[in-house]
């Protein structure tokens, strides 16, 4: 027998990741609200070839009717043969409750395509903080950080580059190498879809940026499940306190009094002159 159905489902998050927890509540739904189109129709552009594309083609459509987006498949010897799925809501989060509601709809569907030809293990996953990056989007949202690019296709006779993403040009992506030994280029064009992997590269600046993403994702998703009260509305907008006003010189001092008194006695005020 064969199939995700005969064999036990394993929910893997990578726990590092800011959005990994499952949400204190039981009125999370099953699935996400149902984002752009557009989101959710990007194609990917970095793909798996042989058995991990046929299980590709049965997973993306149902993850897509869903309202998650497909991001890899990577199938390895892992406990005789382990299945990973890994997948992501349109903005990049993704919570155990996705998770397990992946699975229940998955499972059923691969047990019946039955697209591998030996029993294995299904593992859904989060992408994590040091995530694949698939499609046209992934590699203009994180412009600026630092990745490493297996190549399908050999890029001037080289296939593995490192380097900072410096976003996308047309069907390409920029990258500033700091691998580039004396005599190359240090800074090349790879066309995404001759990517074999890309990957992000843990580094405090993108754990910071991703930590500030999950508590961001996490508060949109208390307030849409009614959760957690919207923010004060003079929280949006502070108003600025009015400055007290400035009091007036004083107009008794003993400098004042000797000026009044001088008239009177016939001084000459040593300032004015006479």
């Amino acid at each position: 027998m064969r199939g995700p159905a005969n064999l036990m489902t394993d929910l893997t998050l990578d726990m590092t990741h800011p959005t990994a927890g499952s949400v204190d509540t039981d009125q999370v739904a099953d699935t996400p609200a149902v984002a752009s189109a557009d989101l959710l129709a990007e194609p990917r552009l970095v793909v798996e070839p042989g058995a991990a594309a046929r299980v590709a083609a049965i997973a993306a459509p149902v993850l897509q009717g869903m309202g998650y987006r497909l991001v890899r498949i990577r199938i390895s010897g892992e406990a005789g043969c382990t299945v990973q799925i890994m997948a992501e809501r349109p903005d990049g989060t993704m919570l155990i409750d996705d998770c397990e509601a992946v699975s229940r709809a998955l499972s059923p569907v691969l047990d019946v395509a039955d697209p591998i030809d030996r029993a294995y293990r299904l593992e859904i996953s989060s992408p994590g903080i040091d995530r694949p990056l698939v499609r046209r989007s992934d590699f203009e949202r994180y412009a600026g950080h630092l990745v490493k690019i297996e190549m399908a296709v050999a890029h001037h006779g080289r296939k593995r580059f490192r380097g900072m993403l410096g976003g996308v040009e047309g069907n390409a992506m920029r990258l500033d190498r700091d691998d580039a030994p004396a005599g190359e280029e240090a800074h090349v064009l790879l066309v995404m879809e001759d990517i074999a992997e890309a990957r992000l590269v843990l580094t405090d600046e993108l754990i910071a940026e991703s930590m500030r993403r999950g508590k961001a994702a996490e508060r949109e998703l208390k307030r849409n499940l009614g959760l957690e009260p919207p923010p004060p509305p003079h929280a949006k907008s502070p108003v600025a306190k009015p400055r007290p006003p400035k009091k007036s010189a004083p107009k008794n001092t003993k400098q004042h009094r000797l000026a009044a008194e001088r008239p009177r006695r016939g001084d000459i005020d040593p300032e004015r002159g006479d």
